[in-house]
């Protein structure tokens, strides 16, 4: 089973460049995508044998996620049940019969950390929800988290402590995540690899000299960690500020 996430920075921008040639050639069986800054009703967006699941933000343009899925769910669930993130569109469940499939677009601190208060609230409320689907089943999270890790996880650590994204605080939220049962799948398997990186700003020709950040992850249930083939990072794709990353799983 392969499973995609990709933050596409506009799934109108996107489609024009590459994303339906791009799901075609991968042919995931399941694709999250986040920040598509679209009502489902503002264009047609093709995909032919995937059924489309969407959540956007009710403000128009701004956040929002979808998922794309071949496999028929058991049940679909949309948001935290917490009007003050869900209003933004950020979360979409699915439940499978092996695991539970979250995507989340988690909230950005933005400059000088302006919104540090609500992505702490954001980051808690996610862990215990999550904790609790794993209470049932194993969990299976991905998206933009909007946190690098660890330093490994970032091209210039020392020029952005205490900047959004790698805020202490924010890289604490994440240790603790992971202490309370996940794994991020990527780093289990590639625990030295450096310059594997899924966003890259589009200013001071980021890109080109892969100056980037980790900051999109599969996390997974640590009791499926077992049954992950592998953990990709998709870099070679354009079509957004993000690549897509994947995960291949034996269930």
């Amino acid at each position: 089973m392969k499973l995609v996430s990709w933050n596409v920075n506009g799934l109108r921008a996107c489609m024009e460049k590459g994303f339906s040639s791009f799901l075609e050639t991968e042919s995931p069986d399941i694709i999250a995508l986040q920040e598509t800054k679209m009502q489902p009703d503002q264009a047609e967006i093709l995909t032919p044998g995937y059924t489309q699941y969407w959540n956007s933000a009710e403000k128009k343009g701004y956040s929002g996620t979808a998922v794309f899925s071949r496999l028929a769910p058991l049940a679909v669930c949309y948001g935290l049940d917490q009007p003050k993130f869900d209003s933004e569109g950020r979360v979409i469940t699915l439940e499978f019969d092996p695991f539970f499939f979250v995507t989340s677009y988690t909230p950005n601190s933005q400059d000088g950390l302006k919104r540090i208060g609500y992505r702490m609230e954001y980051d808690d409320a996610l862990r215990s929800y999550l904790m609790e689907l794993d209470a049932k089943k194993p969990v299976i999270l991905c998206g933009d988290l909007n946190v690098a890790h660890e330093e490994i996880d970032l091209k210039n650590p020392d020029q952005n402590r205490e900047h959004a994204g790698f805020s202490l605080q924010e890289r604490e939220k994440m240790t603790r995540l992971l202490a309370s049962g996940f794994s991020d799948s990527f780093r289990v398997l590639y625990p030295d690899a450096t310059g594997r990186y899924s966003w890259w700003s589009y200013r001071f020709s980021a890109r080109q000299r892969n100056a980037g950040w980790r900051i999109d992850y599969f996390i997974v249930s640590e009791r499926l960690m077992p049954a992950v083939q592998d953990s990709l990072i998709l870099d070679t794709v354009m079509g957004s500020d993000h690549c897509p990353v994947g995960l291949v799983l034996e269930v």
